[in-house]
């Protein structure tokens, strides 16, 4: 009989699982699963997605997406490109190696626009409820069908969680915060820099949202930003309008008090302080209770949760790597719904599961974290047929990319790395990150970005800068990656098309 298959959410993961049964099918896989995905969004793409919105979106449903203007990757492309979808296939020519957010949007849906998945996805429903049976052996999915504006029930064989967890804030209480006169918000909610323009801003939180929302708002005007650690600070050389203190203690008036007795005066704050593993609709017998690490407990291959390994989680961890380890996954769960992969008993699950947390417990820097989560991954893809990588070599670009972000906050956008998928090292940006305010895909993509050859002595072959504004030569490191660019303005002449494709907005 044909497996029955829930997946919840078509965001990055919920694509990568309807990829990896397209892929199947393409192999020649006779006989597809039943499949039906849900997705609250009106459209794919999950968190990458922009919404001006925050709270409730136009069904009365919390507002999914983080985004906001302005916003490019802050993690090198290299390390996000699919397996069996090079960013040079997409655009039809190299990109830099730190786009803005609807340009990797567009590379993400690229991939499943080349297949015929849509077909899956039932748009602007939300998922409401979902029960096991033990007499039955099957899962009852009810979710909210806003089109029709009704509740609607279906019986499932297996359910693939693909709902993502940064959309769901942890706030905590600070006395004095619910009479502060300024703006107040968590970075859920955050939506534009230029909101911030001559102000001095508080952000509560010493992680990557914190890093990135500090550097867009100087970058758009704002006069100061003041983080806030708990535990030790992000120890980067920041320009003078930065600057790091202890914990937020209580707020009284416009004046922040902080642990070591300082204080500040600030005009807004916006609290980075993390996210909540949150799923409503899962009774307490089947959500997975967990805090963001690199391997949750209670999910074996950190996927299959281990009360009912018929329900299936993906991209419940903390992410270095993303959109492979998704793929990576995906790939899995589905060889293990269509029979192909059998899972041990519960103990020898477990003790699959402790294997993997002792690795974790002993972790100690970020290289450690690095390489256990491409060991996870190669642990995960030598088992399935999901195409060869180079894992090993993208967490190399990782380790990279925390040295150049230690070396130049403000300036580490403005490196190029390698592809580990065809060897070309990106272009550099047309002009310094900081100084490019507009973040169009229309705008970045009409750039000539041509990748020059490197000679066997590791240099550009590009010519010198000349007076229409060419970048000069970067040199580039045994790793793939190129040091000490000088900007000049690039010239402005009209971009080859994008793979004959045409790149939309999606805001």
């Amino acid at each position: 009989m044909t497996p029955k298959i829930a997946i919840l959410g078509a965001g990055p993961s919920g694509l990568a699982q309807l990829r990896a049964f397209e892929a199947a099918r393409k192999a020649g896989l006779e006989q597809i699963p039943d499949i039906v995905c849900y997705e609250k969004q009106p459209d794919w793409g999950g968190m990458w997605n922009y919404t001006w919105r925050t709270g409730l979106d136009e069904h009365g449903e919390p507002v999914h997406g983080s985004m906001y203007r302005y916003l490019w990757s802050n993690g090198p492309k290299e390390c996000l490109e699919f397996a069996d979808y090079s960013f040079e296939e997409h655009f039809g020519r190299p990109i830099p190696s730190y786009p803005p957010r609807a340009v990797l949007l567009d590379y993400i849906m690229g991939r499943v626009e080349k297949s015929d998945v849509r077909k899956y996805i039932r748009f602007n429903t939300a998922v409401r409820w979902v029960e096991w049976s033990d007499e039955t052996q099957k899962f009852t999915v009810t979710v909210m069908n806003h089109d029709r504006g009704a509740l609607e029930s279906d019986e499932f064989d297996y359910v693939v969680v693909a709902t993502g967890h940064f959309s769901t804030p942890h706030v905590p209480h600070f006395d004095g915060l619910d009479r502060f006169p300024g703006r107040v918000l968590h970075a859920h909610d955050f939506r534009d820099a230029r909101e911030f323009a001559g102000k001095r801003l508080l952000l509560v939180g010493s992680s990557y949202s914190a890093e990135d929302i500090g550097t867009q708002c100087i970058k758009y005007g704002a006069e100061q930003v003041t983080f806030s650690y708990r535990s030790a600070p992000m120890g980067h050389d920041w320009p003078e309008q930065f600057s790091e203190v202890p914990l937020l203690t209580h707020v009284d008036g416009k004046v922040a008090h902080f642990r070591d007795g300082s204080t500040r005066e600030v005009d807004a704050i916006v609290l980075c302080t993390g996210y909540k593993h949150h799923y409503p609709f899962l009774p307490d017998e089947l959500a997975l209770r967990t805090n963001n690490r690199l391997y949750p407990r209670d999910i074996y291959k950190g996927i299959f949760f281990q009360r009912n390994p018929k329900l299936m989680y993906l991209g419940a961890q903390d992410q270095y790597f993303t959109f492979n380890m998704f793929d990576a996954q995906a790939w899995y769960a589905r060889d293990f719904m269509l029979g192909r992969v059998d899972l041990p008993d519960f103990d020898t699950r477990e003790q699959d599961i402790d294997h993997w947390r002792a690795r974790e417990e002993k972790l100690s820097s970020s290289v450690e974290d690095i390489d256990f989560q491409a060991a996870y991954i190669r642990d995960l893809v030598d088992r399935t047929d999901y195409p060869e990588f180079h894992v090993e070599r993208q967490g190399e670009v990782f380790k990279q990319w925390k040295q150049d972000k230690k070396r130049d906050i403000m300036g580490y956008r403005n490196n190029s790395y390698a592809s580990t998928l065809t060897g070309t090292v990106a272009p550099p940006l047309p002009a310094p990150w900081m100084e490019i305010v507009d973040d169009s895909p229309e705008s970045f993509l009409r750039h000539d970005f041509t990748a020059p050859e490197v000679t066997a002595e590791g240099r550009f072959t590009a010519p010198e800068v000349t007076s229409e504004g060419r970048f000069t030569a970067p040199e580039v490191t045994s790793e793939g990656r190129t040091l000490d660019r000088q900007h000049t303005p690039a010239a402005r002449r009209p971009a080859r098309p994008a793979a004959s494709r045409t790149v939309s907005v999606k805001a």
